[in-house]
């Protein structure tokens, strides 16, 4: 069974109180489709989590990641996701989404909520259940630094 289990990096970025994520398309076959979901993807043979990490956020919306720091693995029957974290250190405009339907920075109380408004779906999107759990744990850690 472990070995049909996909790896995945994905990153969370934040930029003050707000993390940065992308609305996945709305493609039935995809995962989460339509739903918000942290930037990131496969990792690819031969691959580290942290090297994939990099490639991703760089191909899906322009941006190479400062010093990041590796926050957990998260595992579930379809996938393993290896969480990494990072500060935004340019504005959203700055960002170009090459992959997705629409990206945001969400407060945590919209991770709280599990929804938030999208621009271009026009009407309020859930979070992707997995992506939710992550965010509420990091929020949770991120509370108890400061």
């Amino acid at each position: 069974m472990s070995d049909q289990l996909v790896s995945v990096a994905i990153a969370i970025l934040y930029q003050e109180d707000k993390f940065l994520m992308q609305l996945r398309d709305n493609i039935p076959t995809i995962a989460y489709p339509g739903y918000w979901a942290l930037f990131g993807g496969h990792i690819e043979p031969g691959e580290t989590p942290d090297i994939a990490v990099k490639r991703e956020v760089l191909e899906e919306i322009g941006y190479n990641l400062p010093p990041f720091f590796e926050f957990g693995c998260y595992q579930d029957d379809k996938a393993v996701r290896h969480v990494f974290h990072a500060p935004l250190l340019v504005e959203l405009n700055q960002l170009v989404l090459n992959e997705g339907w629409d990206m945001g920075l969400l407060t945590a109380e919209d991770i709280r909520r599990g929804d938030c408004y999208s621009q271009n779906a026009a009407e309020v999107r859930p979070l992707g259940q997995m992506h939710q759990r992550i965010m509420l744990d990091f929020i949770e850690k991120k509370q108890q630094t400061f």
